[in-house]
């Protein structure tokens, strides 16, 4: 007997999985009896739900619904799925089982778009990592929504085609409307609405010489003192003299932002992010977590090739300050449940401040006790302090004190010097000085012999371990890139060791 129905429709779609994307093959198989249809391929409510969506949109367009038995199968079926990004997906495997849209016109074609009720098709979070899975699955061309087509167009390789909604959309398909143009991408929101300037800064010359390392050899920095001496003002103005983010970094954080929602407009996010979370985060919210396949990066991916800024850092939960430890070492989260894994980036610059004592009043107008005061020291742990490369006591600066060089004047220094480094560590797996390991110091931070001397002198002196002395050959080698000069000399070893200090 004839079958009646195409008995099967494949199309190519995709789900998020983490920051990045898996292919998801969305098979529709139809045949005759009772009408009925069916998603199976583990997919969670929002796709069950998309049966409802589908039949409504198909409707709502001007399309007939196949009175037939459907079922959509979502292929890896073994795989968990999640989200409504593959709704259109499934209702374009529903026209080509049924004859309403040729069976060659998807070839080489992926889909991505959550349905309305009236036919509309609406933008899915992550399509930027969408469409970059899809593109290298050998997909030709990507069908997205119209609000995510400049998003989709970062992706190289892979041709973009908008869709505001199903009616037009299967009249383009079939070369009866010519497609939409791609919109332009929104402008960036600014990252400094309040215009902050380092040269409302005054004064604070070894924090503001720290911050300066910080941003051009990416090492983390913790900022103690008493309230009003500046510290928070200080580190709100370290994004403004940031090197802007190059094209594999900025794909990095737009891809980030995209999933996690923060990405606004569809253009290329090119500064480095900044967040800062409250001192009440969990330990979920700072490094990512959540249940069965909906695990959320945290606060330390969203500020990858950024700033991770912890003001009132000892008021955090010391969990959760401790759970940073590891990521902070190896730059990368990773968050295990049964049966998988996921992988987390976590490349930024912690930043964090802190008081001296609960009270934070000066040392001669403390009210804490001795007891009170331990308690406080001891919410940081040792091991967590021994991740900042840089660490300076902040007092307020005099009246009489002049304003420093003003934002423009340090980021040039530090885009010179980030540019140092890059030439420096072209042929090495390491992207900033913070990230040379101790085995590699010898070759890329040289010492000549006063600075040698200096150096073992300063480890003695100070008692160092072998990581607080690789930090401070770390901080003099970027002291010595802002200084424009090829040697690590004794002055840079003395002025590195004088930024690690014992802190609290």
């Amino acid at each position: 007997m004839a079958r009646e129905f195409v008995v099967l429709a494949s199309v190519r779609s995709a789900n998020l999985f983490g920051v990045g994307g898996r292919v998801v093959w969305v098979e529709t198989h139809m045949s005759q009896g009772l009408p009925s249809y069916t998603i199976v391929g583990l997919p969670d409510t929002s796709g069950r739900e998309s049966r409802e969506r589908v039949r409504a949109a198909i409707l709502s367009s001007g399309h007939q619904f196949p009175l037939a038995r459907i079922t959509v199968n979502l292929a890896p079926a073994a795989l968990r799925k999640h989200g409504a990004g593959i709704d259109l997906a499934i209702a374009l495997g529903v026209f080509v089982a049924s004859q309403q849209l040729p069976e060659f016109i998807l070839g080489g074609t992926a889909v991505l778009g959550e349905l309305g009720l009236d036919g509309r098709i609406r933008a899915v979070p992550g399509t930027l990592a969408l469409v970059d899975a899809l593109a290298a699955d050998g997909a030709e061309r990507v069908i997205v929504p119209i609000d995510n087509a400049a998003e989709a167009a970062l992706v190289a390789d892979i041709e973009v085609l908008p869709a505001r909604n199903l009616a037009e959309l299967r009249a383009c398909l079939k070369g009866e409307l010519p497609w939409p143009a791609i919109p332009p991408a929104a402008p960036p929101r600014p990252d400094d609405p309040d215009h902050l300037d380092l040269a409302e800064v005054r004064g604070l010359r070894a924090a503001r010489t720290a911050l300066a390392a910080a941003a051009a050899g990416g090492h983390h920095l913790l900022l103690a003192g008493e309230p009003g001496a500046g510290k928070t003002m200080l580190a709100r103005r370290l994004p403004t003299i940031m090197a802007p983010l190059d094209r594999r970094s900025a794909l990095d954080v737009t891809r980030i932002h995209s999933v996690t929602g923060l990405h606004v407009g569809g253009g290329l996010i090119e500064h480095a992010p900044m967040r800062s979370p409250h001192h009440s985060s969990s330990v979920a919210a700072l490094v990512g977590g959540g249940s069965g396949i909906h695990i959320r990066p945290g606060e330390l991916t969203r500020a990858h090739r950024g700033i991770l800024f912890l003001d009132e850092v000892a008021e955090f939960a010391p969990s959760a300050l401790d759970a940073l430890r590891q990521p902070l070492e190896e730059r990368v989260v990773r968050v295990s449940r049964s049966g998988f894994v996921i992988g987390f980036p976590a490349d930024c610059i912690l930043v964090a401040c802190c008081n001296p004592c609960p009270c934070g009043r000066r040392e001669t107008q403390c009210r804490c006790s001795e007891v009170v005061r331990d308690r406080y020291r001891r919410r940081l742990s040792a091991p967590f302090l021994d991740r900042f490369d840089l660490r300076v006591r902040v007092s307020a600066p005099a009246a009489d004190e002049p304003n420093g060089a003003s934002s423009a004047e340090t980021r040039a220094r530090v885009m010179a010097a980030v540019e140092r480094q890059r030439t420096r560590l072209a042929d090495t797996s390491w992207r900033t000085n913070a990230q040379v390991p101790a085995r590699a110091l010898g070759d890329l931070c040289r010492l000549d012999d006063l600075a040698r001397r200096t150096f073992l002198d300063v480890c003695r002196d100070l008692r160092l371990s072998g990581r607080g002395a690789a930090c401070v050959q770390r901080v003099a080698r970027t002291l010595a890139d802002l200084d424009d000069v090829d040697s690590i000399d004794a002055d840079h070893v003395e002025v590195a060791a004088g930024l690690r200090e014992d802190i609290p």
